[in-house]
């Protein structure tokens, strides 16, 4: 027997899902009854159409109408480490939207490197907000999601309530700066470590990536030991086609599409209401966020001091009441005032 990947065995299922209802009608004597839209209950999921022949995935939670589009880092990683709002949004009584981006692991995943480019990860944001009617709505960004989120605002904020910039600088120049501090710090053999590897191109290596994980990704990207399971199943769900078009192998190297990414210049230009929050162990500078809180107008800057750059999970109690306070904040027409 031949073997079957993913989509092979999700396009056969659809089709005996399919075929089998009418099958049974037709043995019946009876007509194939159409779903009507609206009638079909899909636990809040909907796939939505972008550039016209691409399908990507959304899902609403919590109670009552969203306002809420969230945007997940990677780039080429899913929604799945987003699942910890679960325990906070609902309750506080605010409905979001999960969304999986092109490429990802719950949309479609063309294999089309002129894709993963920002512009387009910008206008498709658009296409969902439109399909998903959303108008007067916050926008919340983490690390690249923050990174598209400024660029949503940038062209289209005339649609936003709020935006908040999770995790993320105003410039990847600025980020590897900050990055390569940390790295800076690390033991000598460590650094020896990484560059043998580096230098050879060999960024899969066991030895290379095993370092990678003890000096920078369980210091700086999620403190907790061990990772949460939402965080796990995101990483393996990460799609290195897309991730390293527009990034490259990894924190270190970054010689990707968006490499030359920089909006520091351009920052005042947002005019909404902003959060901008960070990990004081972040693999982004806790400086940049602050110089960003001067830069953009009605700002407010928010320091998780126990948070890495997944402060949503290391530093919860925190991070979460920093961005409940600021919707509430902005709802009530609070909103600037101090963090």
């Amino acid at each position: 027997m031949t073997s079957m990947d993913r989509r092979g065995f999700l396009r056969l299922g659809a089709a005996a899902a399919a075929l089998a209802p009418a099958s049974a009608s037709l043995l019946r004597g009876q007509a194939p009854v159409a779903a009507k839209s609206g009638e079909v209950k899909t636990g809040g999921i909907r796939m939505i159409s972008v550039d016209g022949k691409y399908r990507v995935w959304t899902k609403k939670v919590g109670p009552g109408v969203p306002k809420i589009l969230t945007l997940h880092g990677g780039p080429g990683v899913t929604h799945e480490y987003f699942e910890c709002m679960e325990d906070f949004l609902p309750p506080a009584g605010r409905a979001y939207y999960y969304y999986d981006q092109l490429g990802s692991a719950y949309s479609d995943q063309p294999d089309d490197p002129k894709l993963w480019v920002v512009d387009r990860f910008r206008d498709e944001v658009e296409q969902v907000r439109t399909v998903l009617g959303l108008e007067n709505f916050h926008l919340y960004g983490q690390s690249w999601g923050g990174m598209l989120g400024i660029e949503y605002a940038l062209k289209y904020q005339q649609h936003l309530k709020s935006l908040v910039i999770s995790n993320m600088t105003a410039s990847i120049a600025s980020y590897v700066k900050y990055i390569n501090e940390l790295r800076g710090k690390f033991p000598r053999e460590v650094i020896a470590t990484l560059e043998k590897y580096e230098a050879k191109g060999e960024f899969e290596a066991p030895e290379y990536q095993e370092t990678m994980f003890k000096t920078v990704y369980a210091r700086h990207l999620c403190r907790v030991d061990p990772w949460p399971e939402p965080v796990e199943r995101t990483f393996k769900h990460l799609n290195p086609k897309v991730y390293n078009t527009m990034q490259g192998p990894n924190e270190f190297v970054v010689n990707g599409t968006f490499k030359d990414w920089d909006r520091w210049n351009d920052l005042k230009r947002i005019r909404v209401p902003t959060l901008l929050i960070v990990g004081r162990y972040d693999t982004m500078s806790v400086a940049d966020i602050q110089r960003m809180g001067k830069e953009i107008p009605h700002s407010r800057v928010a320091i998780c001091e126990n948070g890495s750059h997944l402060s949503n999970y290391d530093d919860q109690e925190a991070y979460f009441r920093h961005l409940l306070g600021f919707w509430s904040d902005v709802d009530a027409g609070r909103f600037p005032r101090e963090a």
